[in-house]
């Protein structure tokens, strides 16, 4: 389900982005509200193939759901049956199977791509880069992720690193321990050049690395394709080089370089900043240290400068391709995208916002598409190996460059302060919630502080259980813009939170032992099921979320936001379901929690919203586990296997299906079937496997946490107490479809666990939205029971004995 990119700061402690189980994918933002997502439908056989299955899972379910003991449940899950291929049909209907047609393009005579290692929107200034500045005025803008392989122990892509990356369109490093300039290159008698220990860099990508990048990828379709190439500086040698790491032509300055009409492909290194930070030396600890402010702009004044002389020498029918390819900090940022001149549809780049099918996001780019715009644009064939997607306009904008600079820059302000609250804010929350759990203990078990305790736990209890979905609802208010950050994101938090426990509070269906908890896990469900069919914006950059600065992900559901959604939906349907068994509508509930249940799991693996892996087969079976009890039929290992098959079934269709779709149009699920015939697929499994225990094994907190909450959930509410009978049990027989939707949401969570790289972090997240919640209907449930504490025992009977003499 996600990606484990190496070099992560937040594998050492804390939750953080992860791409799908297959090709890393990045996925998608919660920026200011002018971004705008760009989702995909359902088109194609795509969509037939979901119907198809649809029906087949449901027929899989009505097996396994089948009693001898109870015939009405086996015709309630027939009606089960029909619901889940109706809602199938009506699906397809409303996808429709549009192609797109084609349709004859005017390609640009050749491309420029100007790399600037470490250019930041927060840089740009009218008056002091007016080159940069006319850019942005009359073409598109985005943040770009630059997505690379990091130095060990350390999140920050190096100028070689991000060279390499454009030259293989993969996920690219260099072998030491700190950022350096790229060699000079060896410059040969007929104006070319090569790149120095080229074999070693091959071999180090080919061996030391998990994405296997093939290095010289770019270059050598150029020239395949019968095109010359040229470099300026040394930086464009690395990703202009062919295979065997030569580059036609090669110039020091764009004034060295002459005309630029005959080349297809240009490559310029505009390497002033890195220049400048690299150059300032080691701070005392022996790391880089941020350049001062002056140096700063001193050096993006020179880089404007060349980025100038270039623009003054394009010839016309030429698109420029700009990017802040590299990292010039201790800390990694989210860089500079611009794109002028004709586009892959070509029409000129509008000015406004560039987007890509890689990030989903108006507004934000990667390094990796940078290299699949550029073969795009030339009319190449993308080769398997390259990973990205086109830069595209998001359509024309009306906005000045000022606004959109300030925006942009925004996008990179809000990852530094997520980076700098996010441990901070685990800590609090762990802190919080297992001192919770301590509290609510005693008031249960021994009793102290009466009923009116009792009432207070269950207020927090409720207000905790919807901790999780407020971690993403808080990006709907710009917190990192705001004075201590740390303590307004708390704030906005807790806040929701809050706002969303009254809700629970606020109607009759308060007075019910599930009542507030289907409230709280129904509005958990709902919005984020909403947020990825609309462009999972409130995901990305939330503390609980993805970040763009490392490129894990940006649309679709995150593994914590998973776990959130599916302990929240399974739990909503429980309390639904309980509310229609006790009114005689068991047939009507179990037609319900089948039918919404399978398309919640869709939702989850459907490229165009949640487009997650690991997560189909652990939902699934959660999903099935909960409606075979809620049946009233045992669980067993036969009918698991079928439910699991069904899962590995759904989500391996939804791969072919997303396969067959034209390269460029792929989401990862696509691009790890592709993985699978090319022979990789080992390598990915191994990398997600890795990271899974890493997670798990370095992020003590969350596991101290899930630990604490199964604790709590087994040894205090499942056990007699002050109050008598185990209040877990006092639930369970007051609502009876609370056991159902308990145990499937920890068998979602256990499944989840063993299959995704986020590890420990998906059982923690999912307890952090069920123990709550189930502690809320048990202390109900205490409420609305006599006590059955035995009362103080008589005294002891008399003897009948005759007396003694």
């Amino acid at each position: 389900m996600g990606s484990a990119d190496e070099g992560r700061p937040w594998l050492a402690g804390f939750p953080g982005p992860s791409g799908a189980f297959g090709q890393p994918e990045v996925r998608h933002t919660s920026l200011p509200a002018r971004l705008a997502p760009t989702p995909a439908g359902l088109t194609g056989p795509a969509s037939t193939a979901f119907a198809v299955f649809s029906a087949f899972t449901a027929f899989v379910m009505f097996t396994a759901f089948g009693s001898r003991r109870r015939p009405g449940a086996r015709r309630a899950t027939a009606r089960a049956l029909l619901a889940s291929v109706l809602l199938a049909s009506v699906l397809l209907a409303l996808s429709g199977a549009g192609t797109a047609a084609a349709s004859t393009r005017t390609l640009p005579a050749r491309v420029v791509v100007m790399g600037v290692p470490g250019l930041q929107w927060s840089d740009l200034d009218r008056a002091r880069t007016p080159s940069l500045w006319k850019l942005v005025e009359r073409g598109g803008s985005a943040s770009m992720s630059t997505r690379a392989v990091p130095l060990p122990d350390r999140g920050i892509t190096c100028p070689v690193a991000g060279w390499l990356t454009v030259s293989a369109g993969q996920r690219a490093g260099a072998p030491g321990t700190g950022c350096a300039l790229p060699a000079p290159p060896r410059q040969g008698p007929d104006g070319g050049a090569s790149v120095p220990d080229w074999s070693g860099l091959v071999t180090y990508n080919a061996t030391e690395t998990s994405y296997r990048p093939v290095l010289g990828q770019l270059g050598q379709l150029v020239v395949d394709a019968g095109g010359k190439v040229a470099a300026v500086g040394p930086g464009a040698v690395l990703a202009a080089a062919d295979k065997s790491g030569n580059v036609s032509k090669y110039a020091a300055s764009i004034d060295d370089l002459g005309d630029l009409a005959p080349y297809r492909l240009v490559v310029v290194e505009v390497a002033d900043l890195a220049r400048a930070w690299i150059g300032a030396g080691p701070d005392a600890g022996g790391d880089r240290a941020s350049m001062s402010e002056r140096a700063r702009q001193a050096a993006v004044a020179d880089a404007d400068r060349q980025v100038g002389a270039v623009l003054d020498r394009l010839p016309a029918q030429t698109t420029v391709l700009l990017g802040g390819l590299a990292d010039t900090s201790p800390a990694p940022h989210l860089h500079v995208a611009v794109a002028d001149g004709p586009s892959p549809e070509s029409a000129p780049y509008p000015r406004g916002y560039l987007t890509a099918a890689s990030t989903r996001q108006d507004g934000l780019v990667t390094n990796t598409d940078l290299t699949s715009t550029v073969i795009e644009l030339l009319g190449l064939t993308s080769p398997n190996g390259v990973v990205g997607h086109a830069w595209r306009s998001a359509g024309p904008s009306g906005e000045p460059a000022a606004g959109t600079v300030r925006n942009l820059a925004d996008e990179d302000l809000a990852s530094q302060v997520l980076r700098d609250v996010r441990g901070p804010f685990f800590t609090v929350f762990v802190t919080v919630q297992i001192l919770f759990y301590l509290l609510a203990a005693v008031a249960i078990r021994r009793g102290w502080g009466g009923s009116r305790a009792l009432t207070a736990t269950r207020v927090v209890a409720v207000a905790s259980g919807a901790i999780a979905v407020a971690t993403f609802l808080a990006q709907l208010v710009p917190w990192w813009s705001l004075p201590a950050p740390m303590a307004w994101v708390i704030v906005t938090i807790f806040g929701i939170a809050c706002a969303i426990a009254a809700v629970a509070f606020a109607g009759p269906w308060r007075s019910h032992v599930l009542g507030p908890l289907t409230v709280v896990a129904g509005i958990t469900s709902v919005a984020l099921l909403i947020d990825v069919m609309t462009g999972s914006r409130l995901q990305v950059n939330a503390v609980t979320g993805y970040e763009p600065v490392t490129g894990g992900r940006f649309y679709g559901f995150s593994n914590i936001a998973f776990a959130v959604y599916s302990a929240g939906t399974i739990l909503a349907l429980a309390g639904i379901a309980q509310w229609l068994i006790s009114r005689g509508r068991r047939t009507l509930a179990l037609m319900l929690c089948t039918a919404y249940g399978l398309f919640a799991v869709f939702a989850d693996g459907w490229p165009a919203w949640g487009a997650d892996f690991g997560g189909v087969p652990a939902f699934l079976v959660g999903v099935a586990v909960f409606v075979i009890l809620l049946s009233g039929n045992r669980v067993s290992p036969v009918k698991l296997g079928l439910v699991g098959l069904a899962g590995a079934l759904l989500i391996g269709v939804i791969a072919v299906a997303d396969w067959l779709k034209p390269a460029a149009q792929r989401t990862h699920l696509g691009a790890f079937v592709q993985q699978v015939l090319d022979g990789e697929a080992w390598t990915v499994i191994g990398r997600k496997l890795g990271a899974m225990v890493g997670v798990t094994v370095g992020n003590w907190s969350l596991t101290l946490l899930s630990l604490v909450a199964l604790a709590f959930l087994f040894l205090v509410l499942d056990r007699p107490s002050r109050w008598g009978a185990s209040a877990l049990g006092r639930a369970y027989l007051l609502a009876p479809a609370l056991r159902a939707g308990l145990i499937g949401a920890l068998a979602c969570a256990l499944i989840g666990f063993l299959m995704n790289d986020s590890g420990i972090a998906i059982p923690a997240m999912a307890l952090t939205v069920a123990v709550p919640l189930t502690l809320a209907a048990c202390v109900r449930a205490l409420q609305l029971s006599p006590p059955t504490t035995p009362e103080r025992a008589s005294a002891p009977a008399g003897t009948t004995a005759p007396p003694a003499l």
